[in-house]
């Protein structure tokens, strides 16, 4: 037999990394996995020393924030040359969430004429609407939904109010679909942030302060309570401090359905270390926190976190250079520094930087989001998604970002690998230099019958 393609190297498998091992392909899906000789391909690369992995499924990213639906193609380039074959976005696009069949088939028909990656989709509710559009979009094929506690727009981003989280809750109860929420207390933050306006410290060391760590738990805490009176699953996208994780895992230990999510960023960052230089361009919402690197670090390898992602937002740099803190935008771009980025704090921290790497950036969000085992792993029958990650060491030059954005809190860190080679569907889609994959190359996946707590 003569497969399409075989990548050989050091392949991250399941059970960890295989040296001397290849990876043969067939119309798109994984066909064999062996060692030794490579059999027989109509295209065959040999990686060498490099590690082949799953090609990461970032499970936290808003493409078309700014740039509406359009905003996929450049979005999903950068994931590519990032080695980030699914992402899973967000529904606050520009100008108007997706909150009903309609919107989802604008977006679907977006991802088909635009994407270069493969892009799984959330849902949302707007205030006030039933949950009558609940059940066509499962059955659309979203993998979860997501509100806001905090409102930072009254169209695209709005509150809901609790009665409505549980009536959400309710419609989810019998199904498999997560509800995520931006958890932040809207009363606490604004009146946090008129304290800091009053006595003029307008500068990113007072960002953390006024959308305090208190503001963040009391949104998470009862918004866990009602799913659990609910019964459906509760997830918090971004947790920003142990306690926060420590609360999602009392619920989870009574035996309710809850997960926490944690960013790269958080792991990477330190207002105090980094805020003089960085400024706002390290703002992000609920804020990083001084002094929580190690103490993240921990619950990731306690079990507590139940994925790392990007939380990449598309919004131009020129939206942080206002004279306060409280007036830039908040969100950073992503998806081309997560892998390397996470991979390097974890070897930076002697971890077996490729197994805990597959593990919370490609097998865990896999699973959460319903695309395992088609994603997430190299395994039999699986999408032939793949990186092939050099150990050579770069300096990040944000300049040279594929998402149009060019710039990033990352700009000049020292990362100890490079993605050389992204394979989507067993067919070349980065080469170490562009992204050789036309848009329309990506696909809208939906969610499968796998879920987190099978």
């Amino acid at each position: 037999m003569t497969f399409d393609l075989v990548v050989s190297g050091t392949v991250v498998l399941p059970d960890g990394p295989a040296e001397n091992t290849w990876v043969a392909v067939s119309d798109g899906k994984i066909a064999a996995i062996g060692t030794g000789s490579a059999p027989a391909a109509k295209e065959i690369f040999d990686a060498g020393d490099d590690l082949i992995i799953p090609g990461v499924v970032d499970g936290q990213t808003h493409a078309c924030s700014y740039g509406g639906l359009p905003g996929i193609r450049s979005t999903t380039r950068s994931a590519i040359a990032g080695g980030v074959t699914t992402i899973v976005d967000m529904p606050y696009d520009n100008p108007v969430p997706l909150n009903s069949l309609e919107r989802l088939d604008d977006k679907i028909a977006a991802i088909t004429e635009h994407a270069h990656a493969d892009v799984a989709l959330y849902g949302t509710i707007l205030p006030g609407q039933t949950t009558d559009d609940v059940e066509p979009l499962i059955e659309g094929g979203v993998v979860a939904f997501k509100i806001s506690t905090f409102e930072s727009s009254p169209t695209r981003f709005p509150r809901i109010a609790s009665d409505q989280i549980l009536a959400t809750f309710l419609a989810l109860r019998d199904t498999r679909i997560p509800l995520g929420v931006h958890n932040e207390d809207q009363e606490i933050v604004r009146a946090y942030i008129a304290a800091a306006k009053a006595s003029n410290r307008n500068g990113i060391e007072a960002h953390s302060g006024s959308r305090p760590p208190a503001a963040e738990l009391a949104a998470t805490a009862q918004f866990l309570e009602l799913g659990a009176a609910s019964g459906a699953h509760a997830h918090i996208v971004h947790l920003t401090t142990p306690r926060g994780f420590q609360l999602v895992d009392n619920y989870l230990a009574d035996g309710f359905r809850a997960t926490g999510e944690l960013c790269v960023h958080y792991l990477w960052f330190d207002p105090d270390r980094d805020g003089a230089e960085l400024g706002a361009r390290m703002k992000v919402n609920p804020p990083i926190r001084p002094g929580q690197i190690d103490a993240l670090w921990d619950e990731i390898l306690s079990g507590r976190v139940a994925f790392v992602s990007s939380d990449h937002s598309s919004w131009p740099v020129d939206n942080k250079f206002t004279p306060s803190i409280f007036d830039a935008g908040a969100g950073v771009p992503g998806l081309e520094t997560l892998l390397p980025a996470f991979y390097t704090a974890a070897d930076n921290r002697r971890l077996d930087a490729a197994t805990i790497t597959v593990e919370q950036l490609c097998e865990r969000p896999a699973k959460f989001f319903g695309l395992w085992p088609r994603k997430g792993a190299i395994r039999l029958g699986a999408d032939a998604d793949l990186a092939v990650l050099s150990r050579r060491p770069q300096i990040w030059d944000s300049s040279r970002a594929h998402d149009e954005l060019c710039w990033s809190p990352f700009d000049g860190r020292a990362f100890c690998v490079t993605v050389t080679r992204t394979y989507l569907g067993g067919q070349l889609a980065w080469d170490g230099v562009a992204v050789v994959n036309n848009p329309g190359a990506g696909r809208f996946v939906r969610r499968g019958s796998s879920h987190w707590f099978e």
